[in-house]
């Protein structure tokens, strides 16, 4: 992951091009939404730009699920099928990794999100997910957990078997090579 929030001239083009195809390609996650005003405003937010790209090359496929009128906000998710493969084995928060007194995790899951300018999908926003499409069925991934539950030092994170979408919980400092986690962007 690169820190410098800024993407080439073609790594901007290549975004751009995958974006819209998957725009054009799955429409049932923002209909009534147009592309080029999208593509307009993400254009106008450099930063954004490099969150987006963040998200496609840790394997999130990003793509618009709402736009919300009174923010003038589209909303992006990582869409990929299962959890992003770029961003697995992370335990929940820095508390966890700092806790860990053995084999530890290269990192975890709210520095990366933070790191990439994104934040952690929320229970809702992992369940509104879930129904445009089935996605986690052989992987999970982690989703923002209540203050109260982190206190006791755990962390929730959902996954789809059996046709049902399961929210559980683990102690924040687990992590596992099937579990990453899902962000969210708003431009």
């Amino acid at each position: 992951m690169k820190n410098n929030s800024e993407i080439s001239v073609s790594e901007h083009e290549a975004l751009i091009k995958v974006l819209k195809e998957r725009f054009e390609k799955n429409k049932h996650r923002h209909e009534g939404l147009d592309w080029s005003k999208i593509q307009t405003k993400i254009e106008a937010h450099p930063k954004k730009m490099w969150s987006l790209n963040e998200m496609e090359q840790t394997g999130g496929e990003p793509d618009v699920v709402a736009y919300n009128k009174q923010t003038d906000e589209y909303i992006f998710y990582d869409c990929s099928k299962e959890s992003p493969n770029g961003r697995r084995s992370l335990c929940y928060d820095k508390k966890a990794l700092e806790s860990r007194k053995k084999f530890k995790p290269k990192n975890n899951a709210i520095d990366v999100a933070t790191a990439m300018g994104i934040t952690l999908l929320t229970i809702e926003q992992y369940q509104e997910l879930q129904k445009l499409e089935a996605i986690d069925l052989k992987t999970s991934s982690w989703v923002k957990s209540p203050k109260d539950v982190r206190e006791l030092g755990g962390a929730l994170f959902g996954d789809n078997r059996f046709g049902k979408v399961f929210i559980y919980h683990n102690g924040a400092e687990s992590y596992y090579a099937a579990r990453g986690f899902r962000g969210c962007l708003k431009v």
